[in-house]
């Protein structure tokens, strides 16, 4: 008898689904990723990145209601605002937010991205070291002990060097020079408690 999925499989599995029917690509990030990289929270919801390249966001919305999901705001602007498509899997009743990614930073996690397994289900998902610059740029207690965990988990098999120069990139672009001191004492936090 085969193995039931998971909820959140079967999320990433619509998703999946949803975006190869309108040709478009993803990743899985947030907290979903950051528990196959080794942190270890309670979270019932999908994050994902798609780069729309020439389909609409219209079409992809369109592919994600036949995929089985709902749109869980009313406010026509809201997705054009904030470039988010927010959606409940209607079968599980969890919560998906698409984040639609545009050039440079989103398209570079892409480029990196690796298929992983989630509950019996391959998906793109963000690599390791792009998650640990998301969560720094983040900032939230919650990413912060993200970043701790993923940290230890991968020790050895990360990329610090990439990890530092995207944030140095970041720290470039947004003006900003809190970011590498924040990375740096989350890592002296990591190798401090193993």
């Amino acid at each position: 008898m085969p193995r039931k999925r998971s909820q959140v499989a079967e999320v990433v599995a619509a998703l999946d689904a949803s975006c190869k029917a309108t040709g478009v690509r993803w990743y899985l990030f947030g907290a979903q990723a950051a528990l196959l990289y080794g942190s270890a929270r309670l979270t019932a919801d999908v994050d994902a990145t798609v780069l729309l390249g020439d389909v609409s966001s219209e079409a992809l919305l369109v592919a994600l209601q036949a995929g089985g999901f709902q749109l869980r705001t009313d406010d026509a602007k809201f997705v054009a605002t904030t470039r988010v498509i927010p959606v409940v899997h209607t079968a599980t009743g969890l919560p998906a937010d698409v984040v639609l990614g545009g050039p440079g930073l989103e398209e570079l996690f892409l480029s990196r991205v690796c298929e992983r397994d989630v509950g019996g289900v391959r998906v793109p998902v963000v690599a390791a070291e792009d998650l640990i610059v998301m969560k720094v740029l983040a900032g939230r207690d919650k990413d912060k002990q993200d970043v701790v965990a993923i940290l230890r988990a991968g020790r050895g098999n990360l990329d610090l060097g990439a990890i530092r120069s995207t944030i140095e990139m970041l720290e470039a672009a947004l003006a900003q020079s809190d970011l590498m001191p924040l990375f740096n004492k989350l890592e002296r936090q990591a190798a401090v408690r193993r």
